[in-house]
């Protein structure tokens, strides 16, 4: 195993102070419990917390979409690991004032217990913290890590439109209706050439033949719906767009925002191409693409490999995903 790191025990700690370098304008970390927020926190808290976080491992998700018209912080945990109830209760305590706090949290066993558990601790001392689990992964039904659909690429999707409605002003009900309609109009799928390798394990955590490739993959590597020979991008591509639009599902007319993800080994060239193919594949069924994201936004560590996320957009969420916005991560319209 090769990787650029001193102990693997610390790589989390050690990427979040270089994150808190390169981006003091933006973020502060906290370590004792760890979170990050905002620079300007707890004066941007007068309207309602975003707050999500997960395993490591996935960057720039979560850690990289904290900052203006986005999450007012974020809870990192080890690779692959949930956050502890405790930094995600220290998250909600640092963030969230009268007009209350929503969690985002991708549906995940582990961090839909500990989220919840914050958020359970968080009312007791008098917030009104609700929380809303994304699953929004069409591949499986249950997987190793989780009952009923995963979270995945629709996360970063999610918290983009519903920081983008806490920065509008919206109530916590209707911060909360907003993110319910994402959940309810995103799906993706993913597909893995190579596994990852976690830095503590220090070998691949799974294995595929030279001519093989996992169709449904989870962003940690869980199994997919099914292991296929490796096809070309055209006849790839064309299977996740089915899978996704069917699931959905889109019908002629529909306008859509297409995202389309390096799971953090694929390089822009591959992964440029094959976003030309799902747009057009999308058009084949008459739907048109007004939004776009194209790049390594929710990844798995350095696995081959690729994910497409589609929503149905309507007037409301179109322009909350226009909304300005200043992370590390994304940043458009400031």
């Amino acid at each position: 195993m090769k990787k650029i790191l001193n102990d693997p025990e610390t790589v989390v700690t050690d990427s979040l102070r270089g994150l808190a370098a390169a981006h003091g304008d933006l973020l502060r970390v906290e370590y004792e419990p760890t979170y990050v927020v905002r620079a300007d926190a707890p004066e941007r808290t007068r309207g309602v917390a975003v707050i999500s976080g997960g395993g490591s491992g996935h960057e720039p998700l979560h850690t990289g979409f904290v900052g203006h018209g986005m999450l007012h912080a974020a809870v990192p945990g080890p690779v692959f690991t949930s956050p502890t109830p405790d930094a995600v209760q220290a998250a909600i305590s640092a963030t969230t004032g009268s007009p209350g706090g929503l969690l985002l949290v991708k549906n995940y066993t582990g961090d839909v217990l500990n989220f919840e558990t914050a958020a359970e601790l968080a009312s007791a001392d008098g917030l009104d913290v609700r929380t809303v689990v994304i699953d929004d992964d069409v591949a499986v039904s249950d997987s190793t890590f989780t009952a009923g659909r995963r979270g995945v690429g629709g996360t970063v999707l999610l918290e983009k439109i519903v920081g983008g409605a806490s920065e509008r002003g919206d109530t916590l009900d209707d911060v909360e209706a907003v993110a319910r309609k994402v959940v309810d109009r995103v799906r993706s799928v993913g597909v893995a050439l190579t596994a990852p390798t976690v830095p503590h394990v220090g070998e691949p955590s799974f294995e595929l033949g030279p001519d093989e490739i996992e169709f449904g993959i989870g962003i940690h590597g869980e199994p997919g719906r099914e292991r296929i020979p490796m096809e070309n991008a055209e006849t790839l591509v064309d299977r996740m767009v089915s899978a996704v639009a069917t699931d959905l599902p889109l019908s002629g007319g529909d306008d859509v925002l297409l995202f389309t993800n390096s799971m953090g080994g694929t390089p822009p060239l591959e992964t440029y191409l094959a976003h030309g193919i799902a747009e057009r594949k999308l058009a084949d069924r008459g739907i048109s693409v007004t939004r776009r994201l194209v790049g390594p936004y929710i990844t798995s560590l350095e696995m081959q490999g690729l994910s497409i996320t589609v929503l149905r957009l309507d007037r409301e969420l179109a322009d909350l995903w226009d909304a300005p916005v200043t992370t590390p991560a994304l940043r458009w319209g400031a």
